[in-house]
């Protein structure tokens, strides 16, 4: 067992190639089994394995910065740097992050899953290097799981080049990010072109001859460029030619065409090298002695300025399950059998009511279309895909992209539906205020993984959105407690979208479902449980649950609250609030952020009523809250179970 003898990235230096194979094995069935215990990104991991094992043996971390874009495709670096025993509690509380931690190990540098950032964070730290306040000698910046159509990845690319930043960035290019990449520049860069969409135009396993031939000569040039002699030789060249009287000039701009000629005709990602980054590759992201050599030589060509090297990977490698898997190659699972694998996803609850909701208004309402950044998957899409696919636009993993084309789409008589995670909104907020909110456009914003999210931690609770989407003149915010809800919900935005923005937002996992009567409508609130005591409990989603539930316990004792389901967290229901102010307490239940969130928004209303009237604002602390796939045990820690509440109502 070579895992057993790899403690440090030093350890790697000693095995074999033919060892090395072997150890990939190992590793990838240990992370298939830790993560078959634990749920986790499972596909991501099983693609890096060779490349992580490259990275260490060639960069010696911490001394050299090792960056990951999408971190959760770190496993394998937290395999290597330390980390082994620690897998039997990924993602548990108080456990190892599914991400890379500071607070872990000094091998971990930015705590990152939101995508396409580490470029510039690289830029960053070789700023701070080159003025002599950073130590690391190299920083390498890994980037993939499509990251790379991210609009923030382009302006750092463009500040690197242009500043000419000793920056190794290494392209993990799978081909995929979620779902497939949605990328033009993903498709030359792994050789696609028009061919493919006329593949009875060759047999699938019988390639044409050119394409042998530019293959075997675009590796030959790869080979001549990451050479450092011939760079070197490279440089006298030009400096000659640019002594030369009269034609010297001349001379150098037609060697520096025929170069771009070559270039574009057997590597297309010449983009790199307009934006002033070598570009070398692609090589094959398995092959570790062929990444180690690219590294090398990509440590020799630094000095020149930025590289990027171009590895080639298959997302969930080696396991037939992922490999499998046509829709995302298990990018993520939760708790499985190893040897058969996770069942096929399949949205579920809050997901699957909105997927069904949506599907039934579109049918009504043709101007309807739906936009996801890179996730159809998991936001419930899927269905309206592949009814309307005329409808259906994923623009990649480009969220102010998203948001904007939705205005656009909306400026031009359609009614978008932005579909996304609440975390992943607040990539686009500039895009929401100024783009759609200013313009009073009719788009749509359903928010899925509002609230606490759970195993993922920080950077995926959803926890924002209410407070700074309530503060967005003209926008309406909405939150279901139910399945029912939801549906009612979009039904009536499609509506109140026309005198400007909407957006729902809804948690992951399970969805109440409840009876007609008990559903309510556009953006008034519903009173749930009518009491004659002095308390009122306003809960905002699905803390109506928990409200109901004090409700029940108080009224075994013989004690009396009234409820209210907010459904509309802006514009606040006057109803509500004046039935509110008339009692003695008003206790607000939400699963956002506490500070300038629903509750004090109410606080703030019953006050302006009856100034006696005492509220207990209930909601989130404003901190980072870390992982714990338990996520009512995550609201009970910050007092937003029935219990605490009870005793809350009880204290006098």
């Amino acid at each position: 067992m070579y895992l057993e003898r790899v403690r440090q990235p030093a350890d790697l230096r000693d095995l074999s190639y033919d060892e090395l194979r072997d150890l990939a094995g190992e590793i990838r069935d240990f992370v298939v089994s830790a993560v078959s215990d634990t749920g986790g990104h499972l596909g991501s991991n099983l693609g890096a394995v060779e490349l992580t094992l490259a990275l260490h043996r060639v960069f010696h971390s911490p001394t050299d910065a090792i960056l990951w874009d999408t971190g959760h495709q770190a496993y394998i670096h937290k395999i290597v740097t330390g980390r082994q025993k620690q897998f039997e509690q990924l993602r548990q509380q108080g456990g190892l992050s599914g991400y890379p931690s500071r607070e872990e190990s000094e091998h971990d540098y930015i705590e990152n899953s939101h995508a396409s950032t580490v470029l510039s964070y690289a830029y960053g730290m070789a700023v701070a290097r080159d003025l002599g306040t950073d130590p690391h000698r190299h920083i390498v910046a890994v980037i993939g799981d499509g990251s790379l159509t991210g609009g923030m990845a382009y302006e750092a690319l463009n500040n690197i080049g242009h500043g000419d930043k000793q920056v190794i960035i290494v392209l993990n290019d799978n081909g995929r990010s979620y779902a497939p990449t949605v990328s033009m520049l993903s498709a030359n860069a792994q050789g696609r072109d028009e061919r493919a969409h006329h593949p009875a135009s060759q047999p699938s396993n019988q390639p044409r001859v050119t394409d042998r031939v530019t293959e075997k000569l675009s590796h030959a040039l790869t080979d001549i460029r990451t050479n450092p002699v011939y760079v070197r030789r490279q440089r006298r060249i030009e400096e000659f030619l640019q002594h030369l009287p009269v034609v010297g000039n001349q001379a150098g701009l037609a060697m520096d065409a025929f170069k771009a000629g070559v270039r574009e005709f057997l590597q297309p990602p010449s983009f790199f090298e307009a934006l002033g980054v070598r570009y070398v590759g692609p090589f094959d992201g398995h092959n570790v002695e062929e990444m180690e050599h690219a590294f090398h030589s990509a440590i020799e060509l630094s000095g020149e300025g930025p590289i990027l090297v171009h590895v080639l990977t298959q997302k969930g490698r080696g396991y037939p399950p992922a490999e499998d898997d046509d829709e995302k190659h298990l990018h993520d699972a939760p708790v499985f059998d190893p040897l058969v694998g996770p069942p096929k996803a399949v949205s579920t609850g809050y997901t699957q009511a909105f997927a069904e909701a949506l599907l039934k208004e579109a049918e009504a309402d043709e101007r309807i279309v739906a936009i996801t950044a890179a996730m159809p998957g998991p936001t419930g899409l899927l269905p309206f895909q592949e009814r309307y696919p005329d409808r259906f636009f994923d623009v990649g993993i480009a969220e102010q992209h998203a948001v904007t084309g939705a205005a656009g789409m909306a400026m031009g008589g359609l009614r978008p539906v932005v579909a996304i995670y609440s975390t992943f909104l607040n990539r686009a907020w500039d895009q929401v205020v100024y783009d759609v909110a200013l313009h009073r456009l009719p788009v749509i914003f359903c928010l899925d993984r509002a609230g606490i999210t759970g195993p993922d931690g920080a950077s995926h609770h959803g926890v924002y959105d209410m407070a700074l989407l309530s503060k967005v003149p003209g926008m309406r915010v909405l939150a279901p407690s139910s399945a029912q809800e939801l549906a009612q919900m979009l039904h009536d935005a499609t509506t109140l979208s026309d005198a400007g923005p909407i957006a729902i937002r809804y948690p992951r996992g399970a969805a109440r479902q409840v009876s007609e009567r008990e559903v309510g409508s556009g953006l008034r609130a519903r009173k749930a449980v009518t009491g004659s005591g002095g308390t009122c409990i306003v809960a905002v989603g699905k803390m109506l649950e928990t409200a109901e539930g004090v409700a029940a316990t108080l009224a075994a004792d013989g004690v009396e609250v009234t409820v209210w389901d907010a459904r509309c967290c802006a514009p606040l229901d006057a109803d509500m609030i004046a039935d509110a102010a008339g009692h003695d307490r008003v206790i607000t239940l939400e699963d956002g952020v506490r500070d300038g969130g629903i509750g004090m928004s109410i606080a703030d209303a019953v006050c302006s009523i009856d100034q006696s009237t005492h509220v207990d604002v209930l909601g989130l602390p404003t901190k980072f809250i870390p992982h714990d796939p338990k996520t009512d045990a995550i609201l009970a820690r910050f007092g937003l179970d029935v219990a605490s509440v009870v005793a809350l109502v009880r204290k006098v």
